[in-house]
């Protein structure tokens, strides 16, 4: 008998940890193509929500880490599985996000202050 309640115990702390490795688990990250930018981008594989940041100089100090807010596109999609791909041009400063389960895809890169990301398309 203690040894079932043993395997019952086992099998929910293994649950509980898949749970929090699942939620761990729902940011991609991506560094930009472009070879001289020092850019990367976040992107909410769920919600399909993205941003960015970069390393920022300050003169006289250590620096500081640049992100971009969700603009124009950027924002919340409808829910599925996101992803991101980079291009293989190296002065391309932006990275596909693409729905895997839509078969959709959208270019997303830093304008002005903000990610901004064109409508999908297939």
């Amino acid at each position: 008998m203690s040894s079932w309640f043993s395997r019952v115990g086992l099998a929910l702390i293994l649950a509980a940890t898949c749970a929090q490795t699942a939620r761990a688990a729902s940011y991609e990250f991506l560094a930009a193509p472009e070879t001289d930018l020092n850019r990367v981008y976040r992107l909410d594989r769920a919600t399909g929500e993205m941003g960015a940041c970069q390393y920022g100089l300050t003169e006289g100090k250590v620096g500081a880490t640049l992100c971009y807010q969700p603009g124009d596109g950027a924002g919340p999609q409808a829910q599925s599985e996101y992803s991101l791909i980079a291009s293989h041009h190296v002065r391309e400063g932006g990275v596909f996000r693409v729905d895997l389960r839509a078969g959709t895809m959208s270019i997303c890169y830093v304008l002005n202050d903000t990610v901004v990301c064109t409508p999908p398309a297939k």
